[in-house]
């Protein structure tokens, strides 16, 4: 019997058959799928929706392994809900994502969020079709900027938080360290214009990689008293975050908050049912957000839902529940509505925050073009970035005007656009991109431009320099706190918490200097210093490279939007001059040894060169071409003195958000 069922899985493997589970995994080992569960939850009242806010690398995704570990379903590798290879590679999360599981007979329908503040917009775009957040804060890193930007979006759709300090495993997380996390939070709701509902917000202490929350902090090297589970942060859930307040008995209505592709139906379409019910087969319509326009006659070919790490097709489902239904999704993007034909208004899918960076891309015409890609056309560029834009609510592509294929990309930073690049890059796509630009608007004939919140922490001995560099770029200094224990370690606070508005006049006025002074002051009697500035968003451009060659690499750097304010006039670049190739060829060690001393190459011996191609960087601050390509010629001397062994220092490797930065500069 084992032989014969041994061969039939072979068999379907081979054709393909074996309901998508991967080779070399056994279908007794896959997690169950609970297609009954999600059918018996007919009632809206039994239904809990929520999302992970926080900021980078403070665990989001890490605890939600731990929720679903704790409601049975078998994960075969860590942050699984990090499903790309560059969310993977980077060791963030990029899309926003949800999953649905059962607890003490509750639906449960979780959504993990992007921690970057260039991916903000994936967290904006998916509070509409939650009614609770966790907010996630690291107890020993304590809010950061990323913290404030997440939990202002939360407060402002009227969701109450719940909050958790993860990471106590830590040594520096003591019960007095999480209390001052915690009287931060506090004050940071204040600030934010929270409601007396929300400024109570339940506390809870976890360790996301242990596995357990509890409602206390646990001695040290020490387990909660009631065992490592996730069940209290569950059952805080259940009891704080409310069933969706939507409409049973209204016809259908659902707002598209996520978008993505399937090879065999086609675009498939996520979202929360606001209103009425849905089955298999019924007909629908789109209502567009942006003109209004309507498509009728729709028909529902799909439903699903995701159960774990799977994908459970549905027949039927009700108000409050967050499927997937392909068929209306060909035609309905992010925002627009997917309704009932007696529906007439579209659904308000909230504010998003405009772009703030923009970069065009084209058709990669340089003499090296076609020599590393399939795909060189500028067509087929145009097509593969608005696909881009289908699924991503903070992305915009224009077609440039006056321009031969050439569009125009606006995004939230460096690595929204890296991101795209480099994904495109792996699909053999061959482009050329302009240097960024910040996009500034206009009011009553005043130009703004945005405006970022940047959190530093350095070693005291660096805080002159750091300082200096970002005052030369504009930047104004808010807050300066010293940090004894690690990043966000216990300290005394120099900070008095003051709202952004209060701090912001405090900086702009005559006592920034005052704050300039205070943190030079400190520099001598502390160890680390946690900088706050406010910064024009243009001069952040390439700052990460420059931070790093400040601080050592020793230094820590997290920045979020703001807000748009007045702009503050030009300023340097700071960069230097850079050495131009003047001839075609392959770089040579000869050429290049002789040039070494000029400054730093980007290109190794070897490597193909073109006429007017940078080639390296400057020591001084005028351009300089050069010729990399020059060969020895060749005579019938030998000798010891002509002959002289050639070494070369290893070329300057930059990786995409680097190099977007250093064109801009």
């Amino acid at each position: 019997m084992g032989v014969h069922r041994r061969l039939l899985e072979i068999a379907c493997r081979a054709t393909r058959a074996w309901r998508g589970v991967p080779a070399g995994v056994r279908r007794s080992s896959l997690p169950l799928r609970p297609f009954s569960s999600f059918a018996e939850v007919t009632d809206p009242r039994k239904i809990r929706d929520f999302a992970i806010i926080a900021h980078i690398d403070h665990g989001k995704t890490t605890l939600m392994d731990r929720l679903l570990s704790q409601c049975g379903t078998t994960l075969t590798q860590d942050r699984a809900m990090d499903s790309t290879s560059m969310e993977r590679e980077r060791g963030i999360t990029i899309l926003s994502k949800y999953t649905s599981f059962m607890y003490k007979h509750y639906l449960i329908n979780a959504v993990d969020t992007p921690g970057h503040a260039d991916f903000g917009g994936e967290v904006e775009r998916i509070l509409g079709m939650v009614d609770g957040a966790v907010l996630l804060v690291d107890a020993v890193e304590g809010p950061l900027a990323q913290t404030k930007f997440v939990l202002a979006k939360a407060l402002s759709r009227g969701l109450a938080p719940v909050v958790v300090l993860n990471k106590v495993d830590r040594p520096a997380a003591t019960q007095s360290r999480c209390d001052t996390v915690a009287s931060q939070l506090f004050d940071l709701f204040a600030s934010l214009g929270a409601t007396d509902e929300q400024l109570d917000f339940p506390l809870l202490y976890a360790s996301a990689k242990q596995g357990w929350a509890s409602l206390t902090l646990p001695q040290p090297n020490a387990l909660p008293a009631e065992g490592a589970s996730m069940a209290p942060l569950l059952d805080a859930l259940l009891k704080h975050v409310p069933p969706p307040q939507v409409s049973t008995t209204d016809p259908f209505a659902l707002c598209v908050a996520m978008i993505e592709r399937d090879s065999f139906v086609g675009r498939v379409a996520t979202g929360r049912i606001q209103s009425g019910s849905l089955k298999l087969g019924d007909k629908v319509k789109v209502i567009q957000h942006q003109g209004g326009q309507v498509i009728e006659q729709l028909k529902i070919t799909r439903i699903e839902k995701r159960a774990g790490l799977s994908k459970v097709q549905v027949q039927s489902a009700v108000a409050g529940d967050v499927v997937s239904i392909a068929g209306p999704g060909d035609a309905a993007g992010i925002a627009d509505t997917i309704a009932a034909p007696a529906v007439q208004h579209a659904l308000d899918p909230g504010p998003i925050d405009p772009p703030t960076l923009s970069m065009v891309f084209s058709a990669n015409d340089s003499p090296l073009a076609g020599r590393s890609g399939k795909a060189v056309t500028g067509r087929y560029i145009g097509q593969r970035l608005a696909q881009e834009a289908e699924t991503s609510v903070s992305l915009t592509v224009n077609v440039l005007a006056g321009a031969t294929e050439k569009y125009e990309v606006q995004a939230r930073g460096e690595m929204q656009l890296a991101v795209i690049i480099e994904g495109l890059r792996r699909e053999g796509i061959e482009l050329a991109v302009a240097p960024p630009q910040v996009l500034f608007r206009y009011d009553d004939g005043r130009r703004l431009e945005p405006l970022e919140e940047v959190v530093l922490e350095v070693d005291s001995s660096q805080v002159g320099a750091v300082i200096e560099a970002l005052t030369s770029r504009k930047g104004e200094l808010l807050e300066v706190t010293p940090v004894a224990h690690g990043f966000g370690g216990p300290a005394h606070e120099m900070s008095d918490h003051q709202p952004h508005s209060q701090r912001s006049h405090a900086a702009s006025s005559s006592s920034s200097t005052g704050h300039i002074a205070a943190a030079l002051d400190a520099a001598g009697s502390g160890n680390r210093q946690r900088l706050v500035f406010e910064v024009p968003a243009r001069a952040m451009i390439g700052f990460k490279s420059l931070f790093a060659g400040l601080t050592r690499g020793e230094g820590l750097m997290q920045r979020a939007f703001s807000r748009y304010g007045p702009y503050k006039g030009a300023m340097s670049s700071g960069r230097k001059g850079v050495l131009v190739s003047m001839a075609d060829g392959k770089a040579t060690t000869y050429a290049m040894y002789d040039l070494v001393q000029r400054g730093t190459f980007f290109v190794s011996p070897g490597d193909d060169v073109y006429a007017g191609m940078v080639a390296g960087e400057n020591n001084k601050d005028q351009d300089m071409e050069v010729n990399p390509a020059r060969e020895k010629h060749l005579t019938n001397v030998r000798s010891v003195q002509s002959d002289e062994k050639m070494v070369l220092p290893p070329p300057r490797q930059m990786t995409l958000e680097e190099a977007i930065g250093y064109v801009a500069s």
